[in-house]
């Protein structure tokens, strides 16, 4: 008698908001075995889905520039805005995708395909999420976004705090 799988997968959300996977493989035991009892196999993967997923990532490029076409087309509303920066909140990012090819000066990366020069600024994204607040529309560049398009090394040109009204 050949040994069978018989996977059954069930996807629950906890308290914290991400999706966990508990996969139960059943593999019963082969029939010279005298026991005759199945042998069940458990595996529990909680957080799968923090350990799957990846996130998109907001560099360096878009300092000054601050297009807001990625914001228009995100299906979960997971960027924040700063002074003349934005940034995607990485627990919020689902990694659909569409804000990447939206970008006009290519801001946005994978974090798999992250570049090493832009390693940083996963953690700034997330740090900088939790105090801008949300943006939803799209909104009009900067006046001089065009002049800052192909400029490099802007990191010192980053507000991260509101300017006082």
């Amino acid at each position: 008698m050949p040994v069978r799988f018989r996977p059954r997968a069930r996807f629950r959300n906890d308290i914290s908001g991400s999706i966990g996977l508990s996969l139960i493989i059943v593999v019963p035991k082969s029939s010279h075995d005298n026991v005759g009892y199945p042998f069940y196999a458990v595996f529990a993967f909680n957080e799968l889905y923090r350990v799957l997923s990846m996130t998109f990532v907001v560099t360096e490029k878009c300092i000054r520039c601050k297009y807001t076409d990625c914001v228009e087309v995100c299906p979960v509303d997971c960027f924040y805005e700063g002074p003349n920066f934005l940034v995607i909140n990485p627990s919020e990012c689902i990694d659909c995708a569409l804000c990447e090819p939206e970008c006009p000066v290519n801001a946005i990366y994978s974090e798999d395909d992250l570049p090493q020069q832009y390693q940083p600024f996963l953690a700034l994204n997330e740090e900088l999420a939790e105090k801008w607040p949300n943006i939803t529309r799209i909104k009009e560049a900067p006046s001089d976004a065009e002049q800052w398009k192909d400029v490099d090394n802007k990191l010192q040109f980053l507000q991260k705090e509101w300017p006082a009204e």
